[in-house]
């Protein structure tokens, strides 16, 4: 019979103590867990690492790029506005405003930002208000129904539906518009558009009023978004938050008034702030700021120049053959327009050698270009500073020390879309 060792045989009380021991040290024992890229409330492809100790989140590690394209890559072998479409693809929610944005780049690259004519800011204005309306719409409708809230969401897709028959109405596209042209737009307000959008205007602020009877009191909805997911004025700053993230956390930044563009000087409107920075304050900043883009495409329709069907036959391109397309029916019969036909369409405007950078107040946040040319019809480097992905950059700050309930309410009141994040 072989021989017990002495290691072998221990007392039942010191394996009952070694086992507490063990239980101790499970207690502190974490989990990591994959939320996404494939996942309902991360609102695209949007991968984040969480360690969790429990239900409590410790770490949170966001990995972007699922959906790279690489837009600032292909800008460099295209012309300036063959570029167009693709911005539509960045913020997909507010394409119009993203043509704009771009456009306005370009135009300050040219020089001739100064010199569009009034009728084509007042539409451009018209088409980036109705974006944010829209996108706005989009972002509160998903972040209620992530949070439950059903009703709220058909009612923002019933008049989201109304934009898109006026952007179908405008451009021919409901989705992927590519209106705006380097110079001005692509064509002019087609007839009877202004009193659409007069009577969607007086439908929309009633259906705003409704969200906010379901919402802003909700017992549910309060408890779910205030005093979570905090960001304080000086973490907004300092990760470079823009838009109404910034806004909510009490930043009194905006540049349609920090650094006027286009009309906006001439309108009059207010800039809604929260004070806290919880998802609470960011929900109320959204709901203000469509209520201020009703007031300001109201201002617009009052005094656009040239009136609604243009009877004084207003521009709304900048009068350059150089720059803007000529009219077909010159192209027919002139040779000169027909050479500056030719020439835009397969080499481009000839763009002045020199960088810039623009900035435009999306409804996400600041979408800046910076742009740098060469000379020619092609940009040499073309850089996008685009708002979801600034805004992300705060997760590895913001989630640590929420429960994992509370991801879905942060990630629908940051607002973000993963076409302009990896773009």
């Amino acid at each position: 019979m072989p021989e017990v060792q002495a290691t072998e045989i221990r007392d039942p009380a010191a394996r009952a103590s070694e086992a507490v021991e063990e239980l101790r040290d499970m207690q502190g024992e974490k989990m990591v867990l994959n939320m996404g890229p494939s996942h309902p409330a991360t609102h695209g492809v949007l991968r984040i690492v969480l360690e969790l100790d429990g239900e409590i989140i410790t770490k949170a590690d966001p990995d972007v790029g699922y959906l790279h394209r690489g837009d600032e890559k292909i800008a460099e072998n295209m012309t300036y506005t063959q570029f167009i479409p693709y911005t539509d693809r960045l913020d997909y929610l507010a394409p119009l405003a993203n043509n704009v944005a771009y456009a306005l780049a370009v135009e300050k690259l040219l020089g001739i930002e100064k010199n569009l004519p009034p009728r084509c800011q007042y539409i451009r204005v018209m088409c980036c208000e109705l974006a944010r309306i829209s996108s706005h719409l989009l972002g509160l409708g998903a972040f209620g129904l992530d949070l439950g809230a059903i009703t709220v969401f058909l009612l923002t897709f019933t008049e989201r539906e109304k934009i898109y028959n006026l952007c179908e109405s405008l451009t021919g596209a409901r989705f992927t518009t590519s209106y705006t042209r380097i110079g001005g737009v692509s064509r002019d307000l087609p007839p009877g558009w202004c009193d659409a959008v007069r009577k969607f205007l007086n439908e929309v602020v009633v259906n705003i009023a409704e969200m906010e009877t379901l919402l802003t009191r909700n017992r549910i909805w309060v408890d779910r978004t205030r005093d979570v997911g905090v960001i304080s004025k000086v973490d907004a700053i300092d990760f470079g938050l823009s838009g109404p993230n910034m806004r909510g956390s009490g930043v009194d930044y905006d540049l349609r008034k920090a650094q006027p563009y286009l009309c906006y000087p001439d309108f009059q409107f207010d800039v809604p702030l929260g004070s806290v920075g919880d998802c609470y304050d960011r929900y109320l900043v959204r709901m203000e700021e469509m209520c201020q883009s009703v007031r300001i495409l109201h201002q617009c329709l009052n005094k656009i120049p040239g009136g609604f069907d243009n009877q004084a036959k207003e521009p709304v391109n900048v009068a350059d053959g150089k720059i803007v397309l000529p009219p077909k029916d010159k192209v027919m019969s002139s040779m000169e327009e027909l050479i500056h036909q030719f020439m835009l369409v397969t080499q481009g405007m000839n763009v002045p050698p020199g960088e810039i950078y623009f900035g435009h107040e999306n409804p996400k946040g600041e979408l800046g270009f910076y742009i740098n040319s060469r000379g020619g019809g092609t940009p040499y480097r073309m850089k996008i500073r685009s708002p979801s992905f600034v805004n992300l950059s705060i997760l590895s700050r913001l989630l640590p020390g929420h429960m994992m309930s509370d991801i879905t309410a942060i990630l629908g009141s940051l607002d973000f879309v993963m076409g302009e994040c990896d773009r």
